[in-house]
């Protein structure tokens, strides 16, 4: 398998090889026009884990592997690296920030590891960073945001040390938020309630943005059934009274409880 695996990549690097030179699409891409694209790659990406669809997850991750190899293809013309040295970074990075691994470091389970690897990653860095949240990017969105944040300074022991404890702050935001100074204020209570309940789902264990994308995946659903009904009723969402909504979402629950 591993042999395959390899003909497999070589495969891809040689056909890599070949747009680049003979293709006219390919040949005028940069890292700066393939940016979008790769964005777009890595939601859809998302979109077929969500989906639960294997098949559609190897064509996805194969779509994402092109641009990896892409990106490299690029700097290896700019003389600026190429994929041995891409592949050889991470290898190394890896070894180094597992040390419980390939050193004599103990780390019986994965609370021990993110201390390990944030503590490795300040050392790494020196006084190159300021902060130990410059690692979370800018554009994350808020959710995933709130999370990785969260994350990196429980990394250095700054976290409340149980679910219970969490559960207490999270009770707190929400007295605050029913109970606001105003508009604005209103608008910030929300968001610390939003932050605590990211941070109780962190103690628990619990991917916040996988149980909210779960939750928009069942509402679509549900709301698309009641849809399915009201043209089998030949009847126009416009217009339906809350008392007959119930009615139908109480029956979409059926199919997607």
């Amino acid at each position: 398998m591993r042999a395959e695996s390899l003909k497999s990549f070589d495969r891809l690097l040689t056909i890599m090889d070949d747009l680049r030179e003979k293709c006219p699409w390919d040949k005028e891409q940069t890292i700066h026009t393939l940016r979008k694209l790769t964005i777009e790659e890595t939601y859809e990406l998302v979109d077929a884990i969500d989906s639960g669809d294997w098949t559609e997850l190897k064509g996805e991750l194969g779509d994402l592997f092109l641009h990896m190899v892409f990106y490299s293809k690029i700097a290896s013309e700019n003389k600026e690296f190429d994929i041995t040295d891409v592949l050889n970074d991470i290898c190394e990075k890896l070894i180094h920030r597992h040390p419980h691994i390939y050193a004599d470091v103990e780390a019986n389970d994965s609370k021990k590891v993110k201390e390990n690897w944030e503590a490795i990653k300040l050392k790494e860095n020196g006084e190159k960073q300021k902060s130990v949240l410059e690692g979370v990017p800018q554009s994350l969105p808020a959710l995933v945001k709130a999370f990785r944040l969260q994350e990196k300074v429980q990394g250095v022991g700054f976290d409340w040390p149980d679910s219970e404890s969490v559960w207490g702050k999270v009770e707190e935001e929400i007295v605050e938020f029913r109970n606001p100074k105003s508009r604005d204020n209103e608008l910030m209570e929300l968001g610390d309630l939003l932050f605590s309940l990211v941070n109780y789902a962190k103690h628990r264990g619990l991917d916040p943005e996988q149980a909210l994308a779960l939750s928009n995946a069942k509402f679509i659903n549900r709301f698309q059934k009641m849809e399915q009904i009201l043209v089998q009723q030949k009847k126009s969402p416009i217009g339906i009274n809350i008392k007959d909504w119930n009615e139908l979402w109480d029956e979409a629950k059926k199919e997607y409880p």
